[in-house]
């Protein structure tokens, strides 16, 4: 008996034992896999769209936003688009996969859009083409692109400062990002000679960002002129030109005249890498519609380029979605319907240019500003960097229910003749102080 009492007695103080050395074990199988994951830091854009929304001032004014609003401002689907939508759902296509690099009628077009019908790359065959998921998904085509196959560097120079996605998309990529110098703050303008002395420092054969028109996000773009001597200084130095063209046509009202920077590039013999976006001048934000293009030496390197190009789309996403790239193809392909986008197109950058002037006159001729607004309607496209401080930036915000980035960048789109008065108003009070 009394052996019997004290086996059991062994025998649990060796399950004690065994439980007690189990224990850390077992508490770290419990601890989650991404215990160790850090927060991210917010979206600067995403911050300022939800402040705003939890403001109960009826003065407030979003002007943060990255997408055209209309006058009362709304969303707004052009005509020319629902008409076109109307006739891609009349067709009662398939909703079967499209190909690895898009839908060709839409992609032959877009690269007639950007170059220009009568281009001799697009003529001799030489421009090789694929559609993209949007802007964002061009630009990390063509990255990866780069990244594998240009054989001189794997290091990409972006104008200081530019779009906040450009920098994790080429790193993601696989390129190392440096800068050149761009945007000169006390003129609320171009630093033209930083930028030229900063492109002939960089080591031959590197590759160069270029804003085809409308800069984001300052909206402050080369003359055609100065676009000319940058071409020379790229060809001197051999660097490889990667065009992004976000904004055709919504810049000035002009395609052919936004994309002064590409074909004139292409003219002088570069071969560029051109990232398109039909997000803007279409407003097609939520179908993601884009294109990347290369221009390449003759036929059959375009043929050996398209095919690299279905080998990096293919893991990434297989094959673009068709319903957008339908819509955007159906216009660039119909003569009059072409021609009533081009109208719509002139109309929505008439709008904010016109927002541009009226908010310049507000402020020096109903309130009184002494300060130099030359800058307002000398920057062109979507956004304008007004050229003030963090601290009035966030009085802007506090004190006036006014919304914008802590770098003074507005959405022009986001004033409508219903808030601007407010806007001048408020950006006097806050620089004249």
């Amino acid at each position: 008996m009394i052996a019997t009492v004290a086996r059991r007695s062994l025998l649990a103080s060796r399950t004690t034992a065994v439980r007690a050395a189990t224990l850390p074990v077992a508490r770290a199988a419990a601890a989650s896999t991404w215990a160790s994951v850090k927060a991210g830091p917010p979206d600067p854009i995403l911050g300022v769209t939800e402040a705003f929304k939890a403001d109960k001032d009826p003065r407030k004014i979003n002007l943060g936003v990255g997408a055209y609003r209309d006058e009362n401002g709304k969303p707004y689907v052009l005509p020319s688009v629902r008409e076109a939508e109307q006739r891609v759902i009349a067709s009662k296509s398939d909703k079967e996969y499209g190909p690895i690099t898009g839908l060709a009628d839409f992609t032959k077009n877009a690269a007639k859009l950007a170059y220009g019908a009568d281009s001799k790359p697009i003529a001799e065959n030489r421009v090789a083409i694929t559609q993209s998921i949007s802007g964002t998904g061009a630009l990390r085509i063509g990255g990866a692109f780069l990244a594998r196959h240009y054989p001189y560097s794997k290091t990409i120079y972006l104008p200081t400062p530019s779009w906040g996605n450009h920098t994790p998309t080429f790193k993601d990529s696989g390129l190392e990002v440096k800068q050149y110098r761009y945007y000169n703050k006390d003129t609320v303008g171009l630093d033209f000679n930083g930028l030229i002395a900063d492109i002939k420092a960089a080591p031959n054969k590197s590759i160069i960002l270029l804003h085809a028109c409308a800069h984001n996000p300052t909206g402050v773009d080369p003359t055609q002129e100065q676009w000319k001597h940058i071409s020379q200084v790229v060809k001197e130095k051999e660097h490889f030109p990667f065009f992004d063209m976000a904004y055709q046509g919504f810049a000035s009202g002009d395609t052919d005249r936004d994309a002064f920077a590409v074909r004139h590039f292409v003219s002088e013999g570069h071969e560029i890498a051109l990232s398109q976006s039909f997000a803007k001048n279409m407003g097609l934000y939520g179908e993601r519609v884009g294109a990347f293009s290369l221009v390449t030496a003759d036929a059959d390197e375009r043929a050996r380029v398209d095919s690299q190009l279905k080998i990096i789309v293919r893991p990434m996403y297989s094959n673009p979605p068709i319903h957008g790239a339908r819509i955007a193809g159906t216009i660039l392909a119909d003569a009059q319907l072409y021609q009533q986008w081009l109208a719509e197109v002139k109309d929505m950058a008439d709008r904010i240019n016109g927002m541009r002037a009226q908010l310049k006159s507000l402020l020096v001729d109903e309130n009184g500003s002494k300060l130099n607004w030359d800058h307002i309607t000398n920057q062109i496209g979507m956004f304008a960097f007004l050229g003030i401080s963090p601290e009035q930036v966030a009085k802007l915000v506090n004190e006036h229910h006014v919304y914008l980035t802590k770098d003074g960048r507005i959405s022009v789109a986001g004033i409508t003749p219903h808030n601007i008065k407010h806007l001048a108003k408020s950006l006097h009070a806050v620089t004249s102080a």
